[in-house]
């Protein structure tokens, strides 16, 4: 759990399943403050769960983030908690309506 508790760490993780920019996860998490999602991708950097690279090319700076080997571990347990996740909200759904 030191690597994946909190409240966005695996939500994060998750989006990273495939290469994304930092424009694009932030646009995928909008629900989230910038601030909490820096803060975030930096811990799963320092966890060695994500690498991140960064573009040194002419304006504007390009940084994306991937999961490295170690966080591509996560991935069938990432993906079995997103099916936990939709099912739940279907079996919450139907008993709040009967």
């Amino acid at each position: 759990m030191k690597y994946i508790g909190g409240k966005w760490k695996a939500v994060i993780l998750i989006h990273l399943i495939e290469k994304k920019r930092y424009n694009e996860l932030r646009k995928e998490l909008s629900m989230v403050t910038e601030r909490t999602i820096s803060l975030q991708l930096k811990q799963l950097e320092a966890d060695g769960l994500i690498k991140r690279t960064v573009y040194t090319t002419k304006p504007p700076l390009k940084v994306e983030y991937e999961l490295t080997e170690f966080g591509k571990t996560l991935i069938p347990l990432l993906k079995g908690i997103a099916q936990w996740g939709k099912e739940t909200a279907k079996s919450n759904k139907r008993i709040k309506t009967e």
